[in-house]
């Protein structure tokens, strides 16, 4: 196994990290399924959601699930090999940051919804699974992404911990690594909380105009 506290192992994991979260599921899969780049209508956002809003299922599942796989991959990877719980939380965190400011698409990515719930269930399986109920409860009854978004975000944390008292051991560089994710990730729908006060927030599957 690699020396992950050895600094120069160490950085060249965190670089890794980022570059795999630089990848643009969206935008790959758009081009591939000949729909129009992402960025171009809806929200703008290079995530899951606009590219549902084209009206194409199947290449927002594929994006969700690429963009998911990588944050799960690079937090996988570092476990595997032995990285300690505070290395792991950077590599998580590292990945998070990739989406969110891709090398690949000039530092303008996502919101790392999906990112965040594939570190979530590379750290612990059952913890991405009750994060991921939560955004399919909120989302299936009231229709609003960024709103089961914000939901799951605020509720990861307290999973985490609540599991750590039944279930698993909580890793506090894991915890703040969590806890960071979560605030980034409602920090970024900070538009979308002013939509959803004002009623013009669009609702799932909505297609673009």
């Amino acid at each position: 196994m690699p020396d992950t506290a050895n600094p120069t192992i160490l950085i060249a994991l965190l670089i890794a990290a980022y570059l795999v979260g630089s990848v643009p599921f969206a935008v790959v899969v758009s081009k591939i399924f000949g729909l129009a780049d992402p960025r171009s209508y809806g929200s703008g956002n290079p995530g899951a959601t606009n590219v549902l809003r084209s009206g194409n299922k199947a290449a927002a599942a594929l994006t969700l699930i690429g963009d998911a796989a990588k944050g799960w991959l690079a937090v996988w990877f570092a476990a595997r090999i032995g990285a300690s719980p505070l290395v792991v939380a950077l590599v998580a965190l590292a990945v998070f940051i990739g989406h969110l400011y891709p090398l690949f698409l000039g530092f303008k990515g996502g919101k790392g919804v999906a990112t965040a719930l594939g570190v979530l269930l590379a750290i612990q399986p059952w913890l991405g699974v009750a994060t991921a109920l939560t955004w399919l409860i909120i989302a299936a009854f009231m229709r609003y992404s960024s709103l089961a978004a914000i939901a799951a975000a605020v509720f990861a944390p307290c999973f985490y911990l609540l599991g750590g008292a039944l279930i698993w051991q909580t890793q506090p560089p894991i915890a703040v690594a969590i806890v960071a994710i979560a605030l980034t990730l409602v920090y970024r729908h900070r538009a979308n909380i002013g939509r959803l006060l004002n009623g013009t927030e669009p609702r799932i599957g909505k297609k673009k105009t």
